[in-house]
């Protein structure tokens, strides 16, 4: 079965995102802080209270907007300091989207002094 949406990099934008943006709202603002809309790249966005985000995915042909809500907690969200946005790696991904500290996981997270 062939892939519908395939993602080769996922970027997290720093700056908070007004989560009532649609679809263009959030090309308008992917293009704004990362210069251009790659296809096949994914670009998060969380809101104020970092409790929602919104994930803009370029497919090569169009875009797919979508949105996910924590009932409790929030998002481990990167700051500004930073930079305007941050590169994820598939599992710094898997932890984020469950609010787990991803910025500890994967390839970041070695160990390399006692």
């Amino acid at each position: 079965m062939a892939e519908v949406i395939r993602v080769e990099a996922i970027w997290l934008a720093t700056h908070p995102l007004d989560m009532r943006a649609g679809a263009n709202t959030a090309l308008a603002r992917v293009i704004e802080v990362f210069g251009t809309a790659k296809p096949h790249h994914a670009y998060c966005f969380a809101n104020q209270r970092a409790n929602r985000m919104k994930v803009l995915v370029h497919d090569g042909i169009g875009l797919w907007l979508a949105a996910r809500r924590l009932n409790r907690g929030k998002f481990i969200w990167s700051n500004a300091m930073h930079g305007a946005h941050v590169p994820l790696d598939s599992e710094q991904w898997q932890a984020l989207v469950l609010g787990l500290p991803w910025q500890h996981v994967g390839a970041a997270g070695a160990i390399s002094v006692l």
